[in-house]
């Protein structure tokens, strides 16, 4: 609840600022690299965005922002032109507090990407985590994740000891052995599993995780023909992609630091998309209904409404 007031006076003291979109003659982008955001990374690296748009004389600038609620706070104060890559969560808690992002193309389902990892000798399904130690990031994929698989055991999130952490706090306390299971995603993932923990649960069966690229209302508006440049490129970056599958695992491997190994598994687990889905459509109404049974959205906001008719297929 404490996330979520934070969240709440962030967006309300942007939007009061609401000063233009962001710079004139410049795209202000966010740079989100996490958890294996191919797409992202070949746009940067190969500098698509910036071919695209120079001979319109529109410089790219690009801001290394993670958090989904910090690039739909700086949407809504006019910092960032578009969010390069948002959980749909983050896209509905923004919306429900009347910030307009928008999604404008899908990016990934990365459903194996985001696990309930334990201890190798502690509890090994849900049913086991009665009274246990989690640690993990509250309001996120993460929590749901947990939330579903409590309840498919006739459990709710009273019946364990949540800690809210980080995903890095929350990879070091289940390698500590502080906890008795970790939400983690991604490389942390990677890294348990290596290390020999054993995987409660994935997403996959639970809940489906939908990253997607966003823009703010006033960006998409005012700006139809740099929204059309924008999205082509975020196109042709996923079909260089699927073209080129070994050069651009090798990319996103040199970026994130890892393995060509490691990276090739969360290519595997990440599921990219150029565009959403009517399934996507129904997971998003029950991550709505999730929103508002955890206190994490005041209001109900239809999925439809902040998802652009070109972003489905």
């Amino acid at each position: 609840m404490k996330m979520l007031k934070s969240l709440v006076l962030a967006l309300s003291l942007a939007m009061l600022a609401s000063p233009a979109f962001a710079e004139e003659g410049v795209l202000n982008i966010s740079y989100v690299k996490s958890p294996f955001n191919l797409q992202m990374i070949v746009m940067k690296q190969h500098r698509l965005l910036e071919k695209k748009l120079e001979p319109r004389g529109i410089k790219v600038k690009w801001h290394d922002i993670d958090s989904g609620a910090q690039q739909a706070t700086a949407m809504a104060s006019g910092d960032l032109d578009v969010g390069g890559v948002l959980n749909t969560t983050s896209v509905q808690m923004a919306n429900a507090e009347g910030n307009p992002v928008i999604i404008i193309a899908g990016a990934a389902r990365p459903t194996d990407v985001f696990a309930l990892v334990g201890q190798e000798n502690g509890p090994r399904s849900f049913a086991d985590l009665r009274g246990k130690t989690i640690a993990g990031p509250k309001g996120t994929v993460l929590h749901q994740l947990l939330v579903a698989g409590l309840a498919r055991e006739g459990l709710t999130i009273r019946d364990v000891k949540f800690v809210q952490m980080g995903i890095p706090q929350s990879f070091s306390a289940l390698m500590s052995g502080k906890v008795d299971a970790a939400l983690i995603a991604a490389g942390a993932l990677v890294k348990a599993k290596q290390a020999g923990k054993p995987v409660i649960a994935t997403a996959t069966g639970l809940v489906t995780p939908i990253l997607a690229m966003c823009a703010s209302k006033k960006f998409i508006e005012e700006q139809p023909e740099l929204l059309k440049d924008v999205v082509a490129v975020q196109d042709e970056a996923y079909d260089w992609i699927m073209t080129h599958h070994d050069e651009a695992v090798a990319l996103g491997a040199k970026e994130q630091n890892i393995s060509t190994a490691d990276a090739e598994q969360l290519y595997a687990w990440s599921h990219y998309t150029k565009r959403l889905n009517e399934n996507d459509i129904k997971s998003l109404d029950n991550d709505m209904t999730f929103l508002l049974e955890n206190g994490m959205a005041r209001q109900k906001v239809d999925s439809r409404s902040f998802i652009l008719k070109s972003a489905m297929e």
